[in-house]
C-alpha cells in the first residue's frame, strides 16, 4: 500500500510539473486576456477577476467582490487530453443565458446554476462550466464566456429586472388540446393553465423513486395561446444535461437554475428549471425538443 502511495505521489507530480513548465500558461494570458498563477503544488493554472463593473449590495452591504464576486477558471493537465478547465462565472439575471450558450456553443460544459446569497442587488448567480481538450480550444472558450456578459453590459450598464416580454393578462385562458397533441400527453387542467408531469424511475438508498417522489420533468403554460409563458423543471442524467440545454436554449428557452435534488439517487439525476415566453403552441414545441432530445417521453434511462 505504501508503494502505490509512493507511485501515485510521484507520478502526480510529474503530472503537474509537466503543466507547470507548459510554454501554454502564456497562451491562456493570452487569449482569455488575463494574467493568471500557477500552483506549482496542485499543478493548476488559475485566471481570475474580479465583477467590479456593477455594485452589488448583500442585506444593504455593498458587498467587496474579495468577499464572493470573482469569476474564474483553472487549467490542469487532463487524463486523456492536453488540458482540463473548470471554472465559476459571476452573472447578472440578463447576462446568464449569452453566457451559457457560449459556452455550450464553444465545447464547454454546463454543471450548476445558482445563487450565493439572500437579499442581494442587483441579483447574482453564478454559472459552473468545465471541459477538456486542448489549451488553446479551452481557453478560447473561456474568453468567449467572458465576452458576453462584457457585451450585454457595453450595451446596457444597468442589468435588466424583466424579460422585456408584454404583461400576461391576469386570468389565464390556454387551449390545452393542441398543446396535449404537440406533447403526446393528457395535461392537468386549471383556472386557464395547463400543466404536463413526466415522471422517471430511480433508487434511493435501495427504494424506488418516480414522478410522486419529485423524480419528474414537468412544464407548465398560463396566459394565452398568443401570449403565454412556461415554466418547468427537467429530471435529466448527467449524459442527457448538455444536449437538453442546447436544445431549450436553441429555442430560446431561459435557464434559471441547475442543480440536484437528491442525494445518492441512482442514476445521479440533475434537475434545471426554465422559464420561456412566445406563442403557447411555439413554447410547446421547444419544450417537446428537449424531451426528445433527453428521450423523456419513453424515459431513456430506466433502472435495469
Amino acid at each position: 500500500m505504501k508503494n502505490f502511495v509512493l507511485r501515485t505521489t510521484i507520478l502526480l507530480g510529474i503530472v503537474s510539473s509537466a503543466f507547470a513548465a507548459d510554454p501554454n500558461t502564456a497562451r491562456i494570458d493570452e487569449l482569455t486576456g488575463l494574467k493568471g498563477k500557477m500552483n506549482e503544488k496542485e499543478g493548476v493554472y488559475k485566471v481570475t477577476f474580479p465583477r467590479s463593473d456593477v455594485k452589488v449590495a448583500v442585506a444593504g452591504w455593498t458587498m467587496p467582490p474579495f468577499m464572493g464576486l470573482g469569476t474564474w477558471a483553472a487549467f490542469t493537465q487532463g487524463s486523456h487530453t492536453e488540458a482540463m478547465v473548470m471554472g465559476d462565472t459571476v452573472l447578472f439575471e440578463d447576462e446568464v443565458n449569452a453566457a451559457m450558450s457560449a459556452a455550450l456553443d464553444n465545447g464547454l460544459s454546463v454543471t450548476a446554476l445558482h445563487n450565493h446569497f439572500f437579499f442581494d442587488h442587483q441579483k447574482v448567480f453564478f454559472l459552473h462550466i468545465e471541459g477538456e481538450g486542448a489549451v488553446e480550444k479551452l481557453a478560447s472558450a473561456i474568453k468567449k464566456v467572458y465576452d458576453a456578459p462584457k457585451q450585454i453590459r457595453a450595451a446596457s450598464p444597468k442589468p435588466k429586472d424583466s424579460f422585456d416580454a408584454q404583461p400576461l393578462p391576469e386570468k389565464s385562458s390556454i387551449t390545452a388540446a393542441p398543446l396535449n397533441e404537440i406533447l403526446g400527453a393528457q395535461g392537468e387542467s386549471k383556472d386557464g393553465m395547463v400543466k404536463f408531469t413526466i415522471g422517471r424511475p430511480a433508487k434511493m438508498h435501495g427504494v424506488t423513486i418516480d414522478k410522486d417522489m419529485g423524480v419528474n420533468t414537468w412544464a407548465a403554460f398560463a396566459g394565452t395561446d398568443e401570449n403565454a409563458v412556461v415554466d418547468g423543471d427537467f429530471a435529466v442524467t448527467e449524459d442527457e444535461l448538455q444536449p437538453v440545454l442546447k436544445s431549450l436554449l436553441k429555442d430560446k428557452i431561459n435557464i434559471v437554475a441547475i442543480h440536484q435534488h437528491m442525494t445518492h439517487e441512482e442514476p445521479r439525476i440533475m434537475f434545471f428549471h426554465y422559464w420561456g415566453r412566445g406563442q403557447a403552441k411555439d413554447l410547446a414545441n421547444a419544450v417537446k425538443g428537449g424531451f426528445l432530445v433527453g428521450g423523456l417521453l419513453k424515459v431513456s434511462s430506466p433502472l435495469p
